[in-house]
């Protein structure tokens, strides 16, 4: 299971090493659940990544307020972590408040913004740009 964002950033303060860092990343991967083959469709893929990448956004409407629910895959288990990282930030979310969150902001408070190449970097914008399309999408619904 994912852990919430709040422990995950407890977990990289306590880790120095950029190593660690991509390991911790690439174990948050593995927590994410399997995202059904039928959800690996042209419509939720993310473009703009080196990685293969898909990004189901949808609205739980079983909260108070509906709710963001982010669902994800990569064919890269280092880019898995970071669809982990961005599933953590934005699900649960309302769509207005996750149109002002910034996971790539995210990627620099966890210091990881001098360590990931830039193909890696480009790929996480191309996610954030694509969460917000679908948060302004289902708010404006």
């Amino acid at each position: 299971m994912l852990p919430n964002l709040d422990t995950i950033i407890e977990n990289f303060e306590i880790l120095d090493d950029p190593m660690d860092r991509y390991e911790y990343v690439i174990e948050l991967g593995k927590t994410l659940p399997a995202l059904p083959a039928e959800r690996h469709v042209e419509a939720n893929r993310v473009h703009g990544c080196e990685s293969q990448v898909w990004l189901d956004v949808s609205l739980d409407r079983a909260a108070d307020a509906p709710r963001l629910a982010l669902a994800g895959d990569s064919d890269s288990h280092i880019v898995k972590g970071f669809v982990a990282l961005m599933v953590a930030l934005y699900s649960g979310r309302t769509p207005e408040e996750a149109l002002k969150a910034d996971g790539f902001d995210l990627l620099k408070r966890l210091e990881f913004g001098a360590h990931i190449t830039s193909k890696r970097s480009n790929g996480v914008r191309s996610m954030v740009e694509r969460i917000h399309r679908d948060a302004g999408r289902l708010a404006a619904a």
